[in-house]
């Protein structure tokens, strides 16, 4: 264990009142967001409190483990190092790497003395294989890239807006603490991390043909962050730079850069009818960085690249996040948690009273008494405008939602 590990203390707040119960907890995010860390944080805690408890660790992107391959290599290596008469804990790194690796799970929670965790970087782990075969006996915790307050404690830097800067920059991705914060260093790293994601979790996994397109489609979602999507307007788009691609690829493709947490689906929420629309969904990226150094970080796209970050800050705060849509009016998000509502209105500035006028006079339209926001760039800090409330991006960086 690393001694320079940072704690994600909120992450193990979630697991812990499920540790030394009968529920496989799964880690799921997208590749290099610190699930493994996180893993590794819960093994440290579990020995330092407990010391007789039995470890059972194996890392699938360690080549000593490479052996293992299949649900039968799993059962046998954890009946190889399973030690009688006390509680033996498995940590599983990237278990999706396991072939039918959720019969040896089925078969290993039936005996009391194993508890066990592992992490996966592909969201059909849960709406496949462990949903068939494991139905209401795992627990799921999504792992995000870090918080703007997270990538603070990691770099060190202080509180201020050059740091936020630097964070819309280059994102969240816990190992660029190892690196300097300066735009060819960082943007090759995480290109490399790209790179893999869409090999390893998509390529590979998906036997996709056609990757080419795949790497298009990734970044035509970076440029049109905050736009509605449909399968069909992509397509058209495509037509017209004489790329023929069938709707139904298209949305197959989707299925796929979602399932690999790069990009996350945001449905559209009828705030009248109170029903969610089948079509017109927006994307956003997992990481801001990876979106930067796919497309380019240039000041025409801030207002994309703030729609983005505020919708991190919200999965980091576990709000469940839709975008609102009024008889003529978008909403940017509706978060919802505990029962409770936030509705969100992104900005740039608030140059003109036209601006003013639009991004407030939508939220002002929901005859509901939830909480109203709109987050922009400017400095301005004051009473409400009309009880609809008004922050800096810094500012609503540093709200504990």
């Amino acid at each position: 264990m690393e001694n320079t590990i940072i704690p994600r203390n909120q992450y193990i707040h979630r697991i812990k009142p499920f540790v030394e119960k009968q529920l496989i907890k799964v880690l799921t995010g997208q590749r290099r967001v610190g699930k493994s860390y996180i893993l590794r944080q819960l093994i440290q805690e579990t020995k330092t409190s407990t010391p007789e408890i039995k470890i059972i660790y194996l890392n699938k992107e360690d080549m000593r483990f490479d052996k293992i391959k299949t649900a039968e290599d799993l059962n046998q290596y954890v009946k190889n190092n399973t030690q009688e008469g006390v509680r033996n804990h498995i940590y599983i790194d990237e278990v999706q790497e396991i072939e039918n690796f959720e019969y040896a799970l089925r078969s290993l929670l039936l005996n009391p003395i194993y508890d066990i965790y592992c992490t996966g970087s592909n969201a059909n782990i849960l709406s496949g294989e462990l949903a068939t075969h494991l139905s209401g006996r795992f627990i799921e915790f999504k792992i995000n890239s870090l918080s703007f307050k997270e990538f603070l404690e990691f770099h060190n830097l202080q509180n201020t807006r050059d740091s936020m800067m630097q964070y819309i920059r280059f994102g969240g991705l816990p190992y660029l603490k190892h690196l300097q914060l300066e735009d060819e260093i960082i943007y090759n790293y995480l290109k490399g991390i790209y790179n893999t994601i869409l090999f390893r979790d998509v390529i590979m996994r998906y036997d996709v043909r056609n990757s080419a397109f795949l790497e298009n489609l990734a970044i035509f979602l970076g440029d049109n962050i905050g736009q509605q999507f449909s399968a069909n307007k992509i397509s058209a788009y495509l037509k017209s730079q004489r790329t023929s691609i069938a709707a139904s690829q298209v949305i197959q493709y989707l299925n796929h850069l979602t399932n690999a947490f790069l990009v996350h689906r945001v449905p559209r929420y009828d705030i009248a009818g109170k029903r969610i629309f089948e079509i017109g969904e927006k994307f956003y990226f997992e990481d801001i960085g990876i979106r930067n150094a796919l497309t380019n970080y240039k000041l025409a796209d801030i207002g994309k690249i703030m729609e983005n970050v505020v919708f991190h800050h919200l999965m980091c705060h576990e709000f469940d996040i839709k975008v609102g849509q009024t008889a003529n009016n978008e909403i940017d998000f509706i978060a919802s948690k505990k029962g409770e509502l936030i509705y969100i209105q992104v900005c740039y500035l608030l140059q003109d009273e036209k601006t003013i006028a639009r991004e407030f006079g939508n939220l002002e339209k929901i005859q509901d008494n939830y909480r109203k926001i709109v987050v922009s760039m400017d400095d301005f800090q004051g009473n409400t405008h009309r009880g609809i409330q008004h922050f800096n991006l810094l500012d609503f960086l540093n709200l504990e939602l």
